[in-house]
């Protein structure tokens, strides 16, 4: 009890010394603070510390980088968390999302994985999860992509053979009615008289008649639904040469996104292995820049989504014209925008950088008769300065991250420049 009283006699002390109020929620911090050094343990206090460690890292880090003590100053952070109504049917969207649709052939693992997420749907939250999804739809466009690869050259693969066969088919048929018809004018040819001793020869004369025209009739038959045959193969092969392209469709919007044009994420996920390869021979240095427009979501609310899709792909038009054709420029995600810029000296980037921060600046985006400011923030990462690929992408968004919490329409470089 003596330590208590003591306690608070500090708490209210320091308070009185640090110039502030005795509210409950400073009045809470100052007593933990000051039990700490009385090395007395108190529930409420331990009570905050238990509720810290069962949030996840990022919250962790929020709450130590800006010093909160208390449950009120915990508030805002536990309301920025994604609400967990209707978890289990997005757990089970995601879960339909990654398994193959056409192949019929499910991995062990994604069934695996399937069952744990159905099981705890609130781990589609943790990054570890949301990376073996993103592994789990890559691996389904794969399966799918080949089944159908293979089943379309198996079907080119049949009317090819089909085709071969009807028109040698038909060929053969067109000579075979031919023959049968100068084999039946030949027995007509033949004088037979009617008399009494060939009347067997006349009558098997007749029946040869008959029965030529008979195969005449239907062989023409035989050869017409031949013909039709073909023309049923001929559409097939229409057919299988509208899929194919509606397959080079389909490749191609998996490779570039359909409002701005530029590369999807997962296609300058496979160019930046390229560029990457092409580093490793030959040492062409190359920088990661991130792009963020600023404050997107108030153009969004202020002009509508069709306002902020005609924000988006003006702006990649504007890093489409300044990036030179043999870079990378990329939509990655939302309003979020990446290139792979070659230089050899860090003047030729510098202009590069400077060239689409003038463009933004001195020009407004125009939308249904009005004008919309906008800015952007970015990160630079130099390929030389880190030991791989990836160190070089984290760093470009750490950049990007920085260039954001300290005010925004800027670019940050790794070295430290700031434009």
């Amino acid at each position: 009890m003596e330590n208590i009283d003591e306690v608070v006699k500090a708490t209210l002390l320091n308070l009185a010394k640090k110039n502030k109020n005795a509210t409950p929620n400073e009045y809470h911090k100052e007593f933990c603070n000051v039990a700490k050094r009385f090395d007395l343990s108190v529930k409420e206090c331990n009570q905050f510390k238990e509720l810290v460690s069962k949030l996840n890292a990022h919250e962790q880090e929020e709450i130590q980088k800006n010093n909160i003590e208390t449950i009120e100053d915990l508030i805002p952070i536990l309301l920025n968390r994604i609400a967990t109504k209707n978890l289990d049917k997005l757990a089970s969207l995601i879960s339909d999302s990654m398994t193959p649709s056409i192949s019929l052939e499910i991995d062990d693992k994604l069934a695996t994985f399937s069952v744990k997420i159905g099981n705890s749907p609130s781990l589609i939250f943790e990054e570890d999860i949301q990376n073996e999804i993103q592994n789990f739809i890559t691996k389904r466009f794969e399966a799918d992509k080949a089944v159908v690869k293979q089943k379309t050259a198996d079907i080119a693969k049949l009317v090819t053979l089909m085709g071969q066969y009807l028109n040698d088919a038909i060929t053969s048929s067109g000579h075979s009615e031919n023959n049968v018809s100068n084999i039946k004018s030949e027995i007509e040819a033949i004088n037979i008289k009617p008399d009494s001793n060939h009347s067997d020869l006349s009558m098997l004369q007749s029946q040869l008649i008959n029965a030529a025209i008979s195969i005449e009739n239907e062989m023409a038959n035989v050869g017409k639904k031949m013909q039709d045959g073909k023309t049923k193969v001929d559409q097939m092969e229409q057919e299988i040469s509208q899929l194919k392209k509606e397959l080079e469709v389909a490749k191609r919007e998996s490779e570039f996104d359909h409002l701005t044009g530029l590369f999807t994420r997962r296609a300058f996920e496979r160019e930046m292995e390229r560029v990457e390869s092409e580093y490793a021979r030959e040492k062409h240095n190359y920088a990661i820049v991130f792009f963020d427009l600023d404050y997107f979501k108030n153009i969004n609310d202020t002009y509508g989504h069709e306002g902020g899709d005609v924000v988006l792909s003006t702006f990649a038009k504007v890093l489409k014209k300044a990036t030179r054709e043999h870079d990378i420029v990329s939509r990655y995600g939302g309003e979020e925008f990446v290139a792979i810029v070659h230089f050899n000296l860090k003047r030729e980037l510098l202009q590069y950088l400077k060239r689409v921060k003038s463009i933004i600046e001195n020009n407004k985006f125009v939308y249904n008769n009005q004008k919309i400011k906008i800015t952007f923030s970015a990160g630079v990462a130099n390929r030389d300065s880190h030991s791989n690929h990836a160190d070089t992408l984290q760093n470009a968004d750490m950049l990007l991250y920085k260039a954001k919490e300290t005010g925004r329409d800027k670019i940050i470089l790794w070295e430290g420049t700031e434009l």
